[in-house]
């Protein structure tokens, strides 16, 4: 019998922006939105600060050095902003 098995401890795979919200997929297939204003500096960034991220360990979490913002994937999936 197969059993689907979840990541227990969530990585982000990549991340992507709409106008609004920031998109993470994570390596299990999920993908987690969050809307942009939760986080001031990455609602007042600039397109290209937004896309110059780094992706911290395995993909535990993420960091924008232009803006100096850090985010956690626990942390996003628990819905701490």
């Amino acid at each position: 019998m197969n059993t689907l098995t979840v990541e227990t401890h969530p990585l982000a795979l990549s991340i992507e922006f709409t106008k609004d919200d920031l998109i993470v997929s994570l390596v299990d297939g999920r993908k987690i939105t969050v809307p942009l204003i939760w986080f001031p500096r990455l609602s007042e960034a600039t397109e290209s600060q937004l896309e110059k991220y780094e992706l911290l360990g395995d993909g535990e979490g993420i960091h924008w050095p232009e803006i100096d913002e850090d985010i956690s994937i626990a942390g996003l999936l628990q819905g701490n902003h």
